[in-house]
């Protein structure tokens, strides 16, 4: 089998063709291992989101088929976006997991969206509900990471404003970001136990609202204070003050998200610095996934390789 840390030392010569379009020869993989020394961030490896190849338009990709193209191209692991999930039963869960482990991929981590930003403690029942339905069908699926977020106030009506607003909204009237913060503190802390339980991690984003500062995220984590509640970070949820952001976050980091925007950004489009951003998580120590998020315009067939190209040449300067 070719290094999968190697491949994409040619991974730029490869035809840059769809998704599902023609495998790349061995003859263009490297089957030497790099050496122990090589300068990657550690331990570190390569995933792909499912999110890459659908941003919520059409119908979903198939989670197979992004597998497929992982193990093609030799990633190691994949991110699924659990809206992209076409069914969540127990026989689906399993089958996945089997089909996974047939190509070689580890399935790394299951992206929900769960919101514990609202006054309405029923509201935030349901959602810590949803973070432990979302625990269990991780751990069915062999997947020992949540993506979860705080959550917002709902306060700006469509997701399009809120990016022009850097991800910041003004609270509910009456009540305060203090009151936020300990709505999520306390829900987070209902969910450890079953996180615990099922060996899955919960790592919190920064996703806007209260985790629009990487202060946010941390003050969260410190207080709920569990193992099983941890950072992810994402390269381009902090458009201001990018690397300080990220710096703060990264010896807190179980998983990094990493962005590209190859033809333009679906909201905005970051010239990130991952020669930069690779050495920030290097000197904390990172040894955790590296999973790529394509959120440009661009066919997701060749900017997906692009950008494992692009990141994985940053993380073993």
């Amino acid at each position: 089998m070719p290094s999968r840390r190697g491949f994409l030392k040619t991974a730029g010569a490869w035809s840059a063709g769809g998704l599902l379009g023609a495998r790349a020869s061995s003859s263009a993989v490297s089957l030497t291992r790099p050496a122990a020394d090589n300068g990657w961030a550690r331990g570190s490896k390569l995933g792909i989101s499912t999110y890459s190849y659908w941003h919520f338009d059409g119908p979903p990709v198939p989670i197979k088929d992004v597998i497929d193209e992982a193990s093609a191209i030799g990633v190691g692991g994949v991110d699924v976006l659990h809206r992209q999930m076409p069914r969540e039963t127990p026989e689906y869960a399993r089958e996945l997991r089997r089909y996974a482990f047939s190509q070689g991929v580890d399935l790394i981590c299951l992206s929900i969206h769960q919101d514990f930003v609202t006054p309405d403690e029923r509201q935030r029942e349901h959602n810590i509900n949803h973070t432990k339905y979302a625990l269990d069908l991780a751990a069915q699926m062999g997947i020992p990471c949540i993506r979860v977020n705080s959550g917002r106030w709902g306060t700006i009506d469509s997701f399009d404003k809120l990016m022009a607003e850097g991800g910041n909204e003004p609270p509910l009237d009456g009540y305060t970001r203090e009151d936020a913060f300990q709505w999520c503190i306390d829900a987070f802390k209902k969910c450890v136990p079953v996180a615990r339980d099922k060996g899955v991690v919960m790592a919190l984003e920064n996703h806007w609202g209260l985790t629009s500062s990487a202060d946010g995220v941390l003050r969260i984590v410190e207080a709920v204070d569990s193992p099983w509640l941890q950072v992810l970070a994402d390269t381009g949820n902090f458009p201001d003050q990018t690397y300080s952001q990220l710096e703060a976050l990264a010896s807190h980091s179980i998983l990094v998200s990493a962005k590209t925007y190859y033809g333009g950004g679906e909201w905005y489009t970051l010239d990130l610095d991952y020669e930069r951003i690779a050495q920030i998580f290097r000197d904390a120590g990172f040894e955790g996934y590296v999973t790529l998020e394509f959120e440009g315009t661009a066919d997701p067939g060749p900017a997906v390789r692009k950008s494992l190209s692009r990141i994985s040449d940053a993380f073993r300067a």
